[in-house]
């Protein structure tokens, strides 16, 4: 029986990822298209529904992605611990813009911290799908999907 995987990992990082940039792509336009009536409520559906979508990735690499590529390859511990440090950096910023969200209706108050929120998240996909992308591939592992990239996947 051969023993190809059907998932590529690093692949599917990327397409993760590739959603986690829709979500917000699709939060920014919802603020700027939308009727200032329901300002208040978009703000809270759509930033809430993009915050909730990163954090979990987020905890499910911390909790099961990262423990297993650290099991088969310790010579990775550098690199994830520069990633869980971006993702604490990415959690105090979602705090600022729920916390912004919640204490305004202004959307250019939700810009401002969805642009702190994009640049960091930005740099931090770019240097994870570059660091970890072919060490995912080359794994052979069974991974649950949902388990190790959270439930955005």
């Amino acid at each position: 029986m051969p023993t190809d995987r059907v998932t590529a990992w690093g692949g599917e990082l990327q397409r993760v990822h590739g959603k986690l940039r829709n979500a917000l792509a699709l939060a920014r336009a919802r603020l700027d298209g939308g009727d200032p009536a329901d300002a208040a409520t978009d703000l809270l559906l759509f930033c809430h529904g993009f915050c909730a979508a990163l954090s979990g990735h987020h905890r499910a690499e911390d909790g099961s992605l990262f423990p297993e590529l650290l099991r088969a390859r310790p010579d990775l511990a550098p690199v994830v611990a520069k990633l869980t440090q971006d993702h604490n950096m990415i959690e105090h910023l979602i705090g600022g813009l729920q916390k912004a969200v919640a204490d305004s209706t202004d959307p250019e108050v939700a810009h401002r911290h969805l642009d702190g929120i994009e640049a960091v998240m930005e740099t931090h996909f770019k240097y994870e799908e570059k660091q970890l992308g072919a060490v995912l591939d080359s794994m052979d592992a069974d991974f649950d999907r949902t388990g190790i990239f959270g439930p955005i996947s």
